[in-house]
Parts: C-alpha cells; structure tokens; sequence
C-alpha cells in the first residue's frame, strides 16, 4: 500500500460541502425523497432541522443541484441578514430586478404581488442557517409565503428558536416539518466505507472493524461533521507515520490508538 492512499483517505473526510459528496444510506435517501415530495406539494414552507453536523446543508446543496435544471430554485448558502439586501437579492434572482438604493419588505412586497406567477412551478428559495436570521425577518419571509408565489425550505439547527419558529411563527404555514439525527454505528459504518470506496480508497475502507466503528460512533455520537473531522485527523496521523516511521502502522486494521490520538487532537476526548 503505497503513502498515498493514507493522504487520498484523509481528502475524503475534507470538511466541505460538495454535493458529489452526497452519500446514499436508506434514512438518507428516505428523507431527501420526502424532501423532493414536500417540494412538489403546493406547500407555502418546509423546515429542515436537526443539530449542527446532521447533514442539512449538503441536503440543501444535492437538492439546488438537482432541482436547478427543472425550476428557479436559489441557495442562500450564508445568511443575509440585513433586510434591504436580503429583498434585493430576492429581487434581482427571481426577477432579474436590480436595486441600487434601498428596499424595504412593503416595497418588495408590491414587486411580488404585481408579478405574474408564468412559473409552471412556484420558485424556491432555500436559507440555511436560519436561525440566524432575526425574528423580524422570519415574519416577513412567513408573510411573502403567503403570497404562494415564492416558496421557502428553512433550514435551521434544532434549538429553542428553531421550537418558536415552528410553534410561533410559521405554525399555520410549514405544512411539513424534517428532521435529520445523527446516524447509528450501522449507518456510520456504511457512511465511511461508502465515502472512502467512491473515492477507490478500497483498501482503507477495509480497515474498520466493527469494534473502531463502534469507538468513532461513540467518540462522535455518529454526527457526520465530527466524523469527518476525526477521520480527517486520524488519516493525517497515518501520512505522518508513514513518511516517517512506516513499520508503526498496522495496514490491516485502524488502530484504537490512532484514533484515541485523533480524538485528542480534534477536542473529543480531553488530553
């Protein structure tokens, strides 16, 4: 096995949001389904939830790509968060209109309701990160829904806002409501095997034992971001050894070791 399987295995788990990246498992697949269900209901709001690390933002991601050559669909990665350019953004994407002076939600507001609907499709406007966003801007995001002539898929982590935006706000109007967990040791296991065998890392992907499965599953409590970033770490471990001092690695089986090292290194467990 050559070193440079040890540095292709640690690129795998890069933390980023690609969505080639997009991995298959059943509860995965279940819920993008669902997702793609929802999209063609005639649905005013979606909410996406669930903790940081659960996959929301690549669910947004493989969806805007998937769905871009069909509708207008928008992905406003990072929040906007002041409100003239988050309607002028609006604006110039769903109508090609470009404002230079500011423009408030009234003003845009008459845009939308003197626009005619030609979309056979309602747009749709996917925000991630939206419990950043403030309260006043989420009640006119619930009102622009209303117009039924932009649809909204908010994604958000699961916190005490998340509960007043669902029960509060938008109780009437999100007609559906996801929520993604972290995975269990099984759908870890399949996570990384598959992440490491689509990128031909087969003889890495080999190396995890039930056993180190377990341990990542019970340092990371199966979050894919801390997954990533453990792996990420441990692979790095692995470079270093073996640029350096090759007869230490087992190329069998990933070492409990190792991954107690990486665990370290990447805050969790305490040093």
């Amino acid at each position: 096995m050559s070193s440079s399987i040890y540095e292709n295995s640690r690129d795998v788990f890069l933390d980023t949001v690609n969505a080639k990246d997009y991995i298959q498992l059943d509860r995965v697949s279940f819920i993008y389904q669902s997702l793609t269900e929802s999209i063609a209901k005639p649905l005013k709001m979606i909410l996406l939830y669930g903790k940081p690390g659960t996959g929301k933002s690549m669910f947004l991601t493989k969806l805007h790509e998937s769905l871009s050559a069909s509708q207008k669909i928008y992905l406003y990665k990072t929040p906007i968060l002041d409100e003239s350019e988050f309607f002028k953004t609006l604006a110039q994407d769903l109508y090609g209109m470009k404002y230079d002076d500011e423009l408030n939600f009234t003003q845009f507001m008459k845009v939308v309701e003197n626009k005619e609907l030609t979309e056979a499709i309602t747009p749709l406007i996917l925000l991630d990160e939206a419990q950043l966003y403030s309260t006043s801007l989420m009640e006119k995001i619930r009102l622009l829904s209303d117009t039924r002539k932009i649809k909204f898929l908010i994604a958000l982590h699961k916190t005490e806002k998340e509960d007043l935006i669902a029960k509060e706000h938008f109780q009437t109007r999100i007609w559906e409501s996801i929520r993604l967990d972290n995975a269990s040791a099984t759908e870890l296991r399949l996570y990384i095997q598959k992440k490491l065998m689509k990128a031909n890392c087969i003889d890495t992907a080999a190396m995890f034992s039930p056993k180190i499965i377990n341990l990542i599953h019970e340092l990371t409590d199966g979050n894919y971001r801390d997954t990533n970033k453990l792996l990420f770490t441990l692979f790095d471990i692995y470079v270093h050894y073996e640029q350096n001092n090759p007869l230490k690695i087992d190329k069998k089986e990933i070492s409990k070791k190792i991954v107690e090292m990486a665990a370290m290194h990447t805050g969790l467990i305490d040093a």
